[in-house]
């Protein structure tokens, strides 16, 4: 028989030898397989490259066309409607989406056992929370903060002019949607909220509605100091508002501060570059001499 010395000694060798081996463990452990990610809106597009997770996207909408990077990834079909049988060949770890339009496909995804999640933000805050979420969802959470972080600081940065400007000399702004039928931006719209953090007085400001149609009559009677397009025409932007009824009497049209040069993705698009949105705007409102 082993006496208890024997065995007591034998048990330490056995630890030792235990405890040696640990270290070489991970050595021959896998490593951990990079996510695969399809986003079908170009806003979690540009919030994922933004992230730095360009190598995880296998896919995108015929829609996303921000950054230039995305011109190599494989596409999924547009917007609305894209390719189930595509998306399902692409084995994808997470879908990111949007909400209205997208919620009928999101239903399918979700009913097909992938994992979706939805990004629709309609301020900057619920903005924050969604790049939050989706850093804390690919292991991005410490770019998610310093994008926050950045993005934040710029906003403060607008701001503090902003805070400078008496009421009495903050410029009125009619935005412009779209021209046939005319719409523009109220409350609860991202654009509504730059408009304010740039130090300007939306003039459809009291609509409840983020956004909607607006007669031609009250953007005369509101007479703004300016106009923002957000969309590009070729024409010179006065040419076009000009010839309408009533507009040439307007402050802004007579000041020739009417505008459609700022990327219509800038404003309506509620990713990373909202706020280079929010320079563009400033800088419209309060041009340096």
């Amino acid at each position: 028989m082993i006496n208890k010395s024997l065995k007591r000694n034998l048990m330490h060798l056995v630890i030792a030898a235990f405890c040696v081996c640990i270290p070489l463990l991970p050595l021959y452990a896998q490593e951990p397989q990079p996510m695969r990610i399809i986003s079908l809106a170009p806003s979690t597009t540009e919030i994922l490259f933004a992230l730095g997770l360009n190598n995880e996207i296998v896919g995108v909408s015929s829609y996303c066309d921000y950054p230039p990077e995305v011109n190599s990834v494989t596409k999924v079909g547009d917007f609305s409607h894209p390719n189930l049988e595509k998306i399902a060949s692409l084995k994808p770890d997470y879908i990111f989406c949007t909400g209205l339009e997208q919620m009928p496909i999101v239903t399918e995804l979700k009913r097909l056992k992938f994992n979706v999640y939805i990004s629709d933000p309609s301020t900057i805050d619920e903005l924050f929370a969604s790049i939050s979420d989706i850093g804390k969802l690919t292991n991005r959470e410490q770019d998610a903060g310093q994008l926050i972080k950045k993005m934040k600081n710029d906003i403060a940065t607008i701001q503090a002019q902003a805070e400078m400007i008496p009421l009495k000399k903050k410029v009125k702004v009619f935005i412009e949607i779209w021209h046939e039928p005319l719409m523009t931006a109220g409350k609860g719209s991202f654009v509504d909220e730059l408009i304010t953090l740039a130090g300007g007085i939306n003039i459809a400001h009291d609509i409840t509605r983020p956004y909607s149609n607006f007669s031609a009559e009250k953007v005369i009677s509101a007479n703004p100091q300016c106009i923002i397009m957000t969309y590009m025409d070729k024409t010179v932007p006065l040419k076009l508002v000009k010839k309408r009824f009533g507009w040439k009497n307007i402050d802004a049209v007579k000041n020739n501060r009417v505008f459609n040069d700022i990327d219509p993705n800038l404003l309506l698009r509620p990713g990373p570059r909202i706020t280079e949105g929010l320079k563009e705007i400033h800088k419209r409102l309060y041009p340096k001499e």
